[in-house]
């Protein structure tokens, strides 16, 4: 199965997680692909059979600045992508306002493409954990098991 991950990450903590994320996949069986600011074309050059976004928030609740076209461009044309497995990695700072609104917003976007959801979305916070790709492990264990069944 092909699993394209999606990053946006202001300080490289949501890359961390999504390199974790490949090792993880990989070591499963699947093809994971990930490129950090990836264009829509790309992505769908891929033909993902699966998707997950690992993104961070930044400011008010904002997706960070290197996703922004991605989420942009999804958006607006809308891929074919109704019954598409996926899931959401948000990380955030439950100090703040809004916690983890970035992947919020990844995940209603999905969710409106047609994504089925097979796993709740993770929300790591910052203000707990200083690795998290060391805590997205047992839920990135789950994901491969659903994805397998």
């Amino acid at each position: 199965m092909k699993v394209a991950i999606l990053s946006g990450s202001v300080y490289g903590a949501a890359e961390e997680v999504s390199r974790r994320a490949v090792q993880v996949l990989q070591g499963a069986g699947f093809e994971a692909w990930h490129k950090p600011s990836v264009e829509l074309d790309e992505v769908l050059a891929f033909a993902p059979e699966a998707i997950l976004v690992v993104t961070s928030t930044t400011g008010m609740g904002e997706l960070p600045g290197n996703i922004q076209a991605l989420y942009y461009a999804l958006r607006d044309r809308f891929p074919a992508w109704r019954g598409l497995p996926g899931a959401v990695i948000a990380l955030g700072d439950s100090s703040y306002d809004v916690f983890c609104g970035g992947g919020e917003q990844m995940r209603e976007l999905l969710l409106e493409l047609g994504m089925r959801e097979v796993l709740p979305m993770l929300r790591l916070d910052s203000s707990e954990s200083v690795t998290p790709e060391e805590d997205a492990m047992p839920w990135l264990g789950e994901l491969v098991e659903t994805l397998r069944g």
